[in-house]
């Protein structure tokens, strides 16, 4: 019982091309939905034309490679990497600008504890930090949150 719907080649490219489309929904990295366009155009060139097989797998390996060199930068800064508040690519949007409480007294280039989020954080600052005192979050690396005073916002 052989399908007459599977032995036509540009069916067959059509679903590979909508399978690697959803795998891409599950799988990280943007990568996959490149070789599901080179399927796609391989499904629509078998379409129009009659290529042998050995011209279909070029088609799609030439479609893929191109189109993830050519598209991917484009289409993630486009997407996924448009959201540009302002703040350093290196915080996340948790922590900087956010108000944080001191807990003791710390000075310059001594570490210090402020409490953030019911969590108390190991802090430096380029001012002296009394107990107690309302702080802003400038900068966060690894575990160590860097703060101003409330008032010295610029």
């Amino acid at each position: 019982m052989d399908s007459p719907l599977l032995s036509r080649p540009e069916i067959i490219w059509f679903i590979i091309g909508l399978a690697l489309f959803l795998l891409e929904l599950v799988l990280p990295g943007f990568v996959i939905f490149f070789f599901g366009v080179g399927a796609w155009v391989t499904a629509l060139l078998c379409l129009i034309a009659n290529p042998g097989l050995n011209l279909q797998v070029i088609v799609f390996a030439v479609t893929s490679v191109l189109s993830l060199l050519a598209l991917r930068r484009m289409i993630q800064k486009r997407f996924f990497l448009a959201r540009n508040d302002g703040l350093s690519d290196s915080v996340e949007d948790e922590f900087t600008g956010r108000e944080a409480v001191a807990v003791g007294s710390f000075k310059p280039g001594e570490t210090g504890k402020v409490d953030f989020k019911g969590t108390t954080w190991n802090a430096e600052s380029e001012f002296y930090i009394t107990d107690g005192q309302r702080v802003i979050i400038i900068n966060k690396e690894s575990f160590k949150l860097f703060v101003e005073p409330k008032n010295n916002q610029k």
